[in-house]
């Protein structure tokens, strides 16, 4: 029975293999979030928390490039559900920096996207009809319409303060062969016949944030086969391999990403999506390498990574296993335009972010402040909350979407930099049950 076979010291031992949700957007920030600063403190969220450990640079599903499905339950609803919120504060469009030097018009495609994966939210009914109305509207006319139907909100950590960590991700390109030879020896695997994949929601409420992986041993139930068991041969993966790459670090940047695009040889380009995970915790490299005196912390950035591994062959297997989480992916289809997120359509180069769901309703626009990359030059942007990662967690706290290509990567592999979020909500949102604070 199920209720026997969960018994709650096996859930001790099998939540090491445990994912809340897709690792496709695993954060690109190397240091902890800054600490908060010292103002006033809405009541703090019950679930979101910040990120206990430093994830990879240069990467992000939240997928990354995403799941083309939004994860499974969380602690709060996903795509845009109204709940209570108390760690938001009523603000003016005047409290946004930058607010008039934007042009939310480029964001207007963005905001349709969104639009679709929230068309079954009555929440968003109004707001997005209204959207849909309109032909594609000059920057004034995109700022009158989120002026008019929107109600600002500035996120505030669960321990006070409104700062919070800014990283990056992008959608990367592998070269790569649907058959093994000399020269492309690396898989990307399907997900493996004997995952097995438990949802606990309905036995046990306060883990509905949680899906659990494992495998039959017999007649019991352990965590799924680590990085380094896959590598070695000790995971059933025959017959799973989706296409051949020719670079290890880059398949192992792909599965930090989340999705991304191979091509082949003949010319032909391959869109792989995540698809499943091994449930083992996302352990950051880019840490395993400062915490042994390999890299500087300041040198621990995706391309500082890339780098070691071309001085230290020798090494890199140990490298990679050090995470002991692995990604597993399917063919996408080879549509126009960015990478799929948890929301469930394609996601805008400079215009989508990955947050945690929990504390930001997926598909919300949100204001970010920030700064670019290595780079004290404000980058203040109207942003969709389009998709969520591994990494991503906590309330002021993004994963942004830099695009395809070698030149995002550049740009996503320095990202992490301090920043402040407002999210914008309907009007009539029933945030708090109807209760919510009155605009200034």
């Amino acid at each position: 029975m199920i209720r026997s076979l969960f018994s709650l010291p096996f859930l001790a031992a099998l939540l090491v293999g445990c994912a809340t949700q897709p690792a496709q957007t695993v954060g690109a920030q190397v240091a902890t979030p800054p600490s908060a600063g010292a103002q006033a403190r809405p009541a703090a969220p019950p679930a979101p928390q910040p990120d206990p450990a430093p994830a990879e640079p240069g990467a992000s599903a939240g997928a990354a490039t995403a799941a083309a499905e939004p994860p499974p339950a969380q602690a709060a609803p996903a795509k845009g559900a109204p709940f209570p919120m108390p760690w938001l504060k009523a603000a003016s469009f005047r409290d946004l920096p930058g607010w008039k030097d934007d042009d939310p018009a480029q964001a207007w495609a963005a905001l349709l996207e969104s639009c679709r994966g929230l068309k079954s939210q009555a929440a968003w009914s109004r707001v997005c009809q209204a959207a849909a109305q309109q032909k594609p509207p000059s920057a004034a006319a995109a700022r009158s319409y989120f002026e008019q139907h929107f109600q600002p909100y500035q996120v505030f950590q669960a321990e006070g303060g409104t700062e919070g960590l800014v990283t990056g991700y992008y959608e990367p390109l592998l070269r790569g062969s649907r058959s093994q030879d000399g020269k492309y020896r690396y898989p990307l695997y399907a997900p493996p016949d004997d995952l097995i994949v438990v949802d606990l929601a309905s036995l046990y409420p306060e883990l509905k944030s949680l899906r659990l992986r494992g495998r039959l041993q017999g007649k019991r139930v352990v965590p799924y086969f680590t990085r380094a068991e896959i590598e070695d041969g000790s995971a059933p993966m025959q017959g799973k391999e989706l296409v051949w790459v020719d670079d290890a670090v880059e398949l192992f940047f792909l599965q930090v990403q989340g999705s991304g695009r191979v091509q082949l040889e003949n010319g032909e380009v391959l869109r792989i999506g995540y698809a499943d995970q091994n449930g083992h915790p996302y352990r950051s490299i880019g840490r395993w390498l400062v915490d042994r005196g390999e890299l500087t912390l300041d040198r621990a950035s995706m391309q500082g990574i890339k780098d070691w591994a071309l001085r230290n062959p020798e090494k890199l297997a140990e490298l990679l296993n050090a995470n002991p989480s692995y990604v597993f992916f399917r063919e996408l289809p080879n549509q126009q335009g960015g990478p799929l997120g948890a929301l469930g359509v394609p996601l805008s180069a400079e215009r989508s972010i990955a947050v945690d769901p929990r504390a930001i309703p997926l598909g919300a626009p949100v204001w970010l402040a920030t700064t670019r990359p290595n780079s004290p030059e404000p980058l203040n942007r109207l942003m969709l909350a389009q998709d969520t990662g591994g990494a991503i967690r906590g309330n002021v706290r993004a994963d942004f979407f830099w695009g395809f290509g070698e030149a995002a990567g550049h740009l996503a592999g320095a990202m992490k930099q301090k920043g402040r979020m407002w999210v914008l909500l309907p009007r009539d949102y029933p945030l708090n049950g109807g209760n919510r604070e009155k605009g200034l």
